[in-house]
């Protein structure tokens, strides 16, 4: 028999509303990705409950680009505000005023009544201000230069979104299509922003001995060519859209080829970013040849950047975000892992349910299946942590006993 050896561990912290509420992603990455969750549930097994004022493919457009990926940028951007300004941009009741309006939108677009329409419409446009306002407020506050685009970019995606709720009020499906895909340009030029930033920088922090370039002219130009893109669908100049799209997705490729892939390849947290931008690149190619008439099929390129573009980048920056800013080690756990693979299943699936066949609808269920499995492992793995405090190290020990 051994002696009894004594083991440090550090009491788990209780719930907090203070926590909840302390930093952007807490509350909008858990409800970000419940949203994503449960309207593809409703978009693909009960299509009935989507049937107001924005109804069918038009709701479940909106409710991916704005309610979800649009959800997370700002979840995201709020915290790396923080960091980049010094500066917390929104918390405490700020912050659960913005949850609250991105609430009554999500409700108040599945409401039959054109009243719950124009609340939710009133709601989301002004949670989209409110976090420009407050990112705006940061960023000049430090005098953080750099980032003084920033709200701007989130305050054109809100602008799109009013320009496209106005489409739907008016019944106009074509102005409507043209408008989503200018809010999907306008996001994609954030999402952009974002990676190149965030990949070069956590790829040399993690992977020893590697110098990558951050790419900061290049950005630039590529920053330009999607403003340019979205302000070229807007006038509907097919060949400068084309042209724009081009540019950038050729960016985009020059930018992974530089951040040499193959050196992470064994670092899941950091390929899936990798495997997100490429997406994006692909995506904006394939809108090129869509806009010049050499790809009939909106859907291909819309979806390669919404699932494999913004959401394959979103399931790795929200388990990155989250494990750094709640004080846990940068490890992924098998759940995480799966996370990952089932979000690339939702995307391969989906696409193969595009080609048109008998099994299509069947395929298209199992992407669903896919997706809401990689986002509930999410929400099981992370809400946890994300209502409680950070764990103080070093701080109190309960002694526990192990006997041989």
């Amino acid at each position: 028999m051994q002696n009894p050896e004594p083991l440090q561990t550090t009491p788990r912290p209780q719930p907090q509303l203070s926590a909840f509420l302390g930093m952007g992603f807490r509350p909008l990455y858990p409800a970000g990705t419940f949203w994503a969750a449960a309207s593809i549930g409703i978009w693909i097994f009960a299509p009935r409950l989507a049937s107001g004022t924005l109804a069918g493919p038009a709701w479940h457009a909106h409710e991916m680009l704005w309610g979800f990926v649009a959800t997370m940028a700002v979840g995201f951007l709020m915290t790396a505000g923080a960091t980049w300004t010094g500066i917390n941009p929104m918390q405490g009741k700020t912050l659960a005023l913005a949850c609250l309006l991105w609430t009554i939108a999500r409700i108040g677009f599945l409401c039959a009544s054109p009243l719950g329409f124009v609340i939710a419409a009133a709601s989301e446009l002004t949670f989209f201000a409110l976090a420009a306002a407050a990112l705006g407020r940061a960023v000049h506050t430090a005098r953080n230069r750099r980032n003084y685009g920033i709200p701007w970019l989130v305050l054109a995606l809100g602008a799109a979104d009013g320009l496209y709720l106005l489409a739907a009020w008016q019944g106009d499906y074509s102005l409507l299509m043209q408008r989503f895909d200018a809010g999907l340009l306008c996001m994609a030029v954030i999402a952009l922003l974002i990676t190149r930033r965030v990949i070069p920088f956590f790829a040399m922090r993690a992977v020893e001995g590697l110098k990558i370039p951050m790419h900061e002219r290049s950005g630039r130009w590529q920053l330009a060519a999607g403003a340019l893109a979205v302000l070229f669908t807007l006038l509907q100049w097919h060949f400068a859209l084309a042209l724009a799209l081009a540019c950038t997705a050729f960016l985009c490729g020059v930018q992974l080829l530089d951040w040499k892939p193959l050196a992470v390849r064994r670092r899941p947290i950091l390929w899936i970013l990798y495997v997100g931008h490429a997406c994006l690149g692909v995506g904006l190619l394939l809108a090129a040849l869509h806009s010049l008439g050499l790809v009939q099929r909106a859907a291909i390129h819309v979806h390669v950047l919404a699932i494999g573009g913004f959401s394959v980048l979103i399931v790795g920056m929200m388990t990155r975000t989250a494990l750094g800013h709640l004080g846990r080690p940068l490890v992924l756990d098998r759940m995480s892992k799966a996370c990952y693979c089932l979000m690339l299943a939702a995307f391969v699936l989906r696409l193969i349910a595009l080609a048109p066949s008998n099994a299509s609808f069947v395929v298209l269920q199992l992407a669903a299946i896919a997706w809401i499995g990689a986002f509930a492992l999410y929400l099981w793995r992370f809400v946890p942590m994300m209502i409680r405090p950070v764990p103080e190290r070093g701080g109190p020990a309960k002694v526990l006993i192990k006997r041989s």
